[in-house]
């Protein structure tokens, strides 16, 4: 099960987070998120954490700006992007990968650090149409898909996860939206063949931005287990 902690911005409460070796440790840089990323952390992340940019409604071009200005590893798309746009992104990040692959002298090193993975956020409830997602199958290595609320992310809400039996794509998801300490037992019970992780925010704050360490650990833990 991999874990994704998503909403950091204090440099020792990473620190702290890293610690519990996480899968993915997400940064918001859409300003109207009460967990937006001004100015990035200076913290030591390790390589086996990916990190990942949140964006919303963002141009190619931000995207790439700061993928490359912080070494982001995956890039998270949680605003109302086209099909298209996640092609055109794809294209991009795969042109920039084989540009600096033919300019350096250890092309396998240069070309799987330069890999991005792209996940595309879909805000759920009971009236989706799964059948959108068919479209994005091709240009997006993984789905996330989170609560309808008034705001692209971080409502703090849950939906009925029984509607993603409807999902039948061939693309992997994580699952988010209003995750606490208190599910990992409904997790466990919950079952999709592409159901490959879960995306936790608010539900662990003390702060906007600010993680409770201590029910991530024992939720890391119990989950693993």
């Amino acid at each position: 099960m991999k874990i994704k902690v998503c909403g950091m911005r204090d440099s020792d409460n990473i620190s702290e987070l890293v610690k519990l070796t996480p899968d993915y440790i997400g940064f918001i840089f859409y300003d109207k998120s009460k967990r937006f990323v001004a100015n990035f952390p200076e913290v030591t992340i390790p390589k086996s954490i990916k990190k990942v940019g949140v964006f919303v409604n963002e141009t190619i071009e931000g995207v790439i700006t700061k993928t490359t200005k912080y070494d982001l590893q995956v890039v998270q798309l949680h605003g109302d992007e086209t099909p298209q746009f996640c092609k055109e992104l794809k294209i991009m990040f795969t042109e920039r990968s084989r540009s600096d692959n033919q300019t350096s002298n250890n092309s396998i090193s240069t070309t799987l650090n330069l890999q991005i993975e792209i996940i595309k956020a879909f805000a759920v409830d009971t009236g989706f149409d799964f059948s959108k997602t068919n479209t994005y199958k091709d240009s997006c290595d993984m789905f996330l898909f989170d609560t309808k609320g008034k705001d692209y992310g971080g409502n703090g809400l849950k939906y009925d996860w029984s509607i993603l039996k409807k999902y039948e794509g061939k693309t992997q998801f994580l699952l988010s939206g209003g995750i606490n300490e208190n599910d990992v037992e409904l997790i466990k019970e919950f079952h999709h063949r592409k159901l490959v992780g879960v995306d936790l925010n608010s539900g662990f704050e003390d702060a906007p931005a600010i993680k409770n360490i201590k029910k991530l650990k024992k939720f890391i833990t119990n989950i693993r287990n």
